[in-house]
């Protein structure tokens, strides 16, 4: 068999193309293959599909094709632009790329098996290629995967955000918290990410009205943004977030105590971890800190945050009695920090107690955020928000990644 039909079996090329010629420099390592097709053949119009037109005229393209053993492999094709009756003058598709790519089908599927584990830029240094390009097949693919996503059926939705870069940069992320599934991301964290959030959700079949739920934080762009776009939906103040702000009462009232108290230095995480994640040593050091002759007021604040950790453990008829109890407490406590944290309690009462109901949390999104950021770390960031919400895709979208080939 000659070398030229070797290469034609192995491409899976059908009239009216042929392979024409082969050049292999193995000092380069590289195979180029050259395609032509037969004269006197006709193409379909690549708009409608219309059978029998012929070659008005050809430009020359090229192809990035799965490596031959360890040398790159390259396609070079005269491909012709043919006359449609009805659409004009337009270039035919190939039958192994897709237009506007310079890889093959079956280079971009490597490409995809490639990336479900490696880090972009990892993959661009294995296959030789800048990573830029790498992304612009990913895009393409997920575009292309969630354009066909149907979110007729989501009625309870997790907001949160994640930061894309070092500083004030962010994307917001919208989830699914009955499949645990990105719905929706975009770059902000403003109100104004809501209102996208339901353009693109009726883009998907989806209606506003049919949220039902929807847990967040306390961020006020947020509240505005979900009761602006969603009016029918309850909110619910995830309970995740509500204890990060007593946490940092906590810390505020000993990080001002320790400067009178020195006991009390390097103890930080004696009063934030759980429990039942203390070391032995941090045991050791609550037990020694706690004693109630040292009368610290960092213990004190403890002792609060403890009884808001034990309220949501309670049932929805003892909630909101606990809650008034609870309050009264925190703001007769005499400690600023713990005040200034019951207050905005306070304020997000009714979403707070909602959970009762709702039973719903941003758990979901807190595991969705850390493979991200992981991710993140992997590949050292990402140069802009968008690849950095095609990843959040791509990790929390449980997209249906189409099949190049």
């Amino acid at each position: 068999m000659r070398d030229l039909d070797l290469f034609q079996q192995a491409l899976g090329i059908t009239a009216p193309w042929k392979v024409v010629r082969s050049e292999f420099d193995a000092a380069a390592k590289r195979l180029d293959l050259y395609i032509d097709f037969e004269p006197g053949g006709s193409f379909p119009c690549p708009v409608c599909g219309r059978a029998g037109c012929k070659a008005y005229d050809t430009s020359d393209k090229t192809w990035r094709h799965l490596n031959f053993f360890q040398h790159e492999a390259y396609l070079h094709v005269r491909t012709p632009r043919v006359q449609c009756p009805q659409h004009g003058i337009k270039l035919v598709e190939v039958p192994w790329a897709r237009h506007g790519s310079g890889f093959t089908l079956l280079f971009e599927a490597l490409l995809l098996a490639l990336i479900k584990d490696m880090p972009v830029k990892a993959v661009a240094e294995l296959v030789g290629e800048h990573d830029t390009r790498i992304w612009r097949v990913l895009h393409h693919y997920v575009d292309q995967a969630r354009e066909a996503e149907d979110f007729s059926d989501v009625r309870q939705v997790g907001i949160d955000e994640t930061s894309s870069k070092r500083g004030h940069n962010y994307i917001t992320l919208a989830v699914d918290l009955e499949r645990s599934k990105v719905l929706f991301a975009t770059e902000g964290r403003d109100s104004g990410t809501l209102e996208a959030f339901r353009t693109d959700l009726e883009a998907h079949g989806g209606r506003a009205e049919q949220i039902e739920e929807i847990s967040l934080d306390m961020s006020p762009a947020f509240i505005k943004g979900a009761s602006e776009q969603f009016p029918e939906a309850e909110l619910t103040f995830d309970k995740f977030h509500v204890m990060k702000i007593m946490n940092e009462a906590v810390d505020k009232v000993r990080r001002a105590e320790q400067k009178e108290r020195p006991e009390l230095l390097r103890s930080r995480w004696v009063w934030l971890k759980n429990q039942q994640h203390w070391t032995a040593r941090q045991r050791e050091t609550f037990e020694a800190l706690s004693l109630p002759k040292l009368n610290l007021r960092t213990a004190r604040a403890h002792r609060i945050k403890l009884a808001l950790q034990e309220f949501w453990t309670l049932s929805e008829h003892l909630a909101e009695p606990f809650l008034k109890q609870w309050y009264f407490w925190a703001t007769h406590s005499r400690l600023d920090p713990v005040i200034a944290a019951a207050r905005t309690i306070k304020r997000h009462w009714d979403g707070i107690l909602r959970y009762f109901v709702s039973r719903i949390t941003n758990g979901v999104l807190e595991g969705i955020n850390s493979l991200i950021q992981a991710a993140k770390a992997r590949a050292r960031g990402y140069r802009s928000a968008r690849n950095l919400i095609t990843m959040a895709y791509l990790i929390g979208g449980k997209l249906q990644l189409p099949s190049p080939i």
